[in-house]
This record gives C-alpha cells, structure tokens and sequence, in this order.
C-alpha cells in the first residue's frame, strides 16, 4: 500500500492525479504545511517529509519525497501504468530530459512570471521566452510532451501550468494542453479527491 502525505491545494496534489493513473491502491493521509505565499497553516509533526511540506509518500518501508522524485520513483514502481519509457529504451533520455527541465526551467520561469521579477531581469525574460518557445514546439509535435504518448512529465507539467498558467503569456497551445491534461479520467478523479476532508483511500 502507497501512502501520500497531501495537503489539498498544493504541490502533492498532483500526485493523487498520479496515484489516479497508475490505478494502485494508495491511501491519504492528510497533514497540515506552511503555505509561504500566503502565509498560512504550520508544519505538522506527522509528516514524514524531511521540511515537513508534501508531496511525500510511503511505500514498502521507502520514504519518498519532493514531485520529480516520486514521479520517477512510482512510474518505474508500476511500469504497466506506462508513464515512463523503459530504461534502455530510445525514448527514455527524451522523458529524463523532460523531468529535469521542468524542474530547471519551467518552474523558475513559472514563478518568476507570477511574482513580477520578469520586469527587473533581462536574464530572467530570456529564460522564461525560452521556456514558452520550447513547450509550445513540443506541443506543436503531439498532443503532449512526449509526442503522442502521455508520461509522468505531463504530470508535472500540466499541473504546474495548470497552478500559474497566468505566468505565461496567452497560446492556444498552452491553453489546448492544459484542457487535454485537465480531461483525464484520472486527473477528474484526483481532483475530485484532492480537497475531501479525512483520510482517504481508493
């Protein structure tokens, strides 16, 4: 049994959409975090992550934490779900380089755009320019990142645009995308799951 540590509205709630595709049991333990850009809520002492924020998972006595860790960790976990090429595979450095990227770039960029630091810093509009010229080619090419086939860096693409899609100026390509994403099956029902009360199982 999986075990995800989520506060509703935040960073692990994409690993319920996650949970959701890979269609294994999980159980949700809810726990309280500090939300910093506005403020709220405190640490709480049954979280096992190591800064007592999520996403953070439990499986087989292993202890999971932070987004790209856990969609690394689950997909290769349960590769019948078919979330990541398989290692040896082609495809596979193209679905690594997409994890790492988002995590080197698109993140940044995303913040960056919702905080207004674009205005101050030449360096940081190139970047985030970059950022938009890059998704959209890919989008250009397929339906999602990885052309035809839907992966775990969808995951943490679509629900990180999906959060700060006001960071990013306006593209039919971003907007399609996010709706495909957002059309899931699964991620209807990880979002449906994200904001009940109480711990849960599926």
């Amino acid at each position: 049994m999986i075990t995800l540590y989520h506060a509703p509205q935040s960073r692990s709630s994409r690993i319920v959409w996650l949970l959701e595709e890979l269609g294994v049991p999980y159980t949700i333990a809810p726990v309280s975090i500090f939300r910093p850009m506005t403020g709220e809520g405190v640490p709480d002492d049954a979280n096992p992550h190591p800064d007592k924020r999520v996403p953070a998972v439990l499986h087989a006595g292993a202890l999971i934490a932070e987004s790209q860790a856990i969609v690394l960790y689950l997909a290769e976990t349960f590769p019948e779900a078919g979330l990541a090429p398989a290692v040896g595979t082609p495809e596979r450095g193209a679905y690594l380089t997409w994890l790492a990227w988002y995590v080197a770039e698109f993140e940044p960029a995303l913040f960056a755009g919702l905080t207004g630091e674009l205005a101050g810093s030449p360096q940081k509009r190139r970047n985030h320019e970059a950022v938009v010229r890059r998704l959209e080619a890919a989008l250009a090419r397929g339906p999602y990142v990885m052309g035809d086939r839907f992966s775990g860096a969808d995951i943490l693409i679509g629900s990180a645009l999906g959060f700060g899609r006001t960071a990013f100026p306006a593209s039919a390509a971003f907007d399609a995308y996010l709706e495909r994403c957002r059309a899931r099956p699964a991620a209807r029902r990880g979002a449906a799951k994200d904001g009940a009360s109480g711990p849960q199982s599926a």
